[in-house]
């Protein structure tokens, strides 16, 4: 599931980019989604500033990262999926809820609720990665997720005070690195599996890895 296309207002591309990867190496059959709603705002990334008087659709540019193949996400159910997968990206925070603007107290796009809730409800899995896991820890009630550390330790976690925010949100946080060992969280009773990702100021490749942890747990957990 994308929420656009660009870290600062949309999905993430190289966490969106290495899932496809992990899932095409896992066997995966793969197909993407987004909400068709415009995005909470445009930013110029050149300049990392709002880019005043545009507008763009979540869809629409999620579709570049799809090569044009994507789906409204009002469209994916749980039937004819084995599990789903949300990278991260400010969208998750700013296109599929409100988290960046309000916090703990945010609200999720009514489609990401609905799909969360489902899988969650027929058993299956969900990943999620980076600021993603923010939107599992408000839907899904005592869920554990990760979002790394939970001290910034001189700017190597820049984004640090999220995990006191999913314990506001009724979520459980779990301390993870990036990459090494067991650089995923595999939460079994709700089978919720996430990872760091950008979270951490960190070479390309450990975030890869680590994704590509938080990939294989999900295959795994689907049973096939």
């Amino acid at each position: 599931v994308l929420s656009g296309c660009g870290v600062y207002d949309g999905t993430e591309i190289h966490e969106a980019s290495a899932i496809l990867v992990h899932l095409s190496r896992g066997g995966a059959e793969v197909q993407m989604y987004a909400p068709d709603v415009p995005q909470m705002h445009v930013i110029d990334h050149s300049k990392g500033q709002p880019a005043e008087a545009e507008s763009r659709n979540v869809l629409v540019e999620s579709a570049r990262i799809a090569r044009g193949k994507i789906t409204s996400l009002a469209k994916l159910t749980t039937a004819d999926h084995d599990a789903v997968i949300f990278p991260g990206g400010f969208g998750a925070a700013k296109n599929l809820s409100t988290f960046a603007v309000d916090g703990k107290d945010c609200k999720v796009n009514g489609e990401v609720e609905r799909v969360l809730k489902d899988f969650h409800k027929a058993g299956k899995p969900i990943g999620l990665c980076c600021i993603s896991p923010v939107l599992a820890a408000k839907v899904l009630s005592g869920a554990e997720v990760t979002v790394g550390h939970e001290e910034e330790e001189g700017g190597k976690w820049p984004y640090a005070g999220t995990a006191g925010a999913i314990k506001e949100l009724g979520g459980k946080h779990c301390v993870k690195e990036v990459t090494i060992s067991f650089p995923a969280h595999v939460d079994t009773k709700n089978k919720v599996v996430t990872t760091p990702a950008f979270m951490c100021e960190t070479e390309l490749h450990n975030i890869f890895d680590g994704i590509g942890a938080m990939v294989k747990n999900v295959l795994k957990l689907t049973g096939k």
